[in-house]
């Protein structure tokens, strides 16, 4: 059974951090994406961040270069988003999510990724 599982979240004030984690479980692909995505109440859900797992450079949103990182331990098989200098905009519920499909860019974010988390929170007050 293929499963993502994120954890991590929680309210900061804004110019805090968190790191969020996604633990990734049955995915038996050597190669394959997986990425960050956000949804605020009222907002349509965007891609953040995003990896190519097997190899590649990580890609980020332009409302989060600079501020974002992403990172993944292949002995854990765990992605975390580093998350610094948090502004109340980036509140949302974010989610960790996988698919084998897709050439590893945030031109795939306009996909719908298979295997998706459950989420968690992120709440940045001013």
């Amino acid at each position: 059974v293929q499963q993502l599982v994120e954890s991590g979240g929680g309210s900061v004030q804004a110019g805090g951090s968190l790191r969020l984690s996604c633990r990734i479980f049955g995915y038996t692909y050597m190669t394959y994406c997986m990425a960050w995505f956000r949804q605020a109440p009222g907002k349509e859900r965007e891609g953040v961040a995003g990896i190519s797992i097997g190899g590649g450079s990580p890609y980020y949103a332009d409302s989060v270069k600079g501020r974002f990182t992403v990172s993944q331990d292949n002995a854990k098989n765990t992605l975390y988003l580093q998350m610094n200098s948090l502004k109340p905009e980036d509140t949302a519920m974010y989610y960790c999510a996988a698919d084998w499909r897709y050439v590893c860019s945030s031109a795939s974010w306009v996909h719908e990724y298979t295997n998706w988390g459950r989420g968690t929170q992120v709440t940045v007050s001013s």
